[in-house]
């Protein structure tokens, strides 16, 4: 496998993941939807986790690669909202919980890089 491709596979694998645990464990999720949004925070969850699980699909098979890879760095520059208003509601947590909170916010731009290089590999 090469390394680009391992790279793509272990993309799509974090997104399936992360799309995965919307629907199994969707409360973690609907408490940082931001609450500008319309509608109940759970149509959001679930709609964030439909939209990993097609980008991770996407990613996982050569010919459809970079779209996926493209919409990946589409999707976490999305979700970034929702890590700052995390942030923002943790900030009185204990510290553990709020460096997890706090982290997820710069974590972004190393996956929106990551999903960007894979978009630029060759096939």
């Amino acid at each position: 496998m090469s390394t680009r491709r391992g790279e793509a596979v272990a993309l799509a694998g974090l997104l399936a993941l992360a799309g995965l645990t919307h629907f199994a464990k969707p409360r973690p999720y609907d408490r940082i939807v931001p609450r500008a949004l319309p509608g109940p925070a759970r149509r959001w969850t679930y709609a964030s986790g439909v939209a990993e699980l097609v980008v991770a699909a996407a990613l996982a098979h050569p010919a459809t690669r970079r779209r996926g890879a493209l919409a990946a760095a589409a999707l976490f520059t999305a979700v970034f909202p929702a890590n700052v208003q995390m942030a923002v509601d943790w900030r009185r947590q204990p510290p553990l919980r709020r460096a997890v909170a706090y982290a997820r916010v710069p974590l972004q731009a190393p996956l929106i890089w990551w999903a960007m290089r894979v978009a630029r590999a060759r096939p």
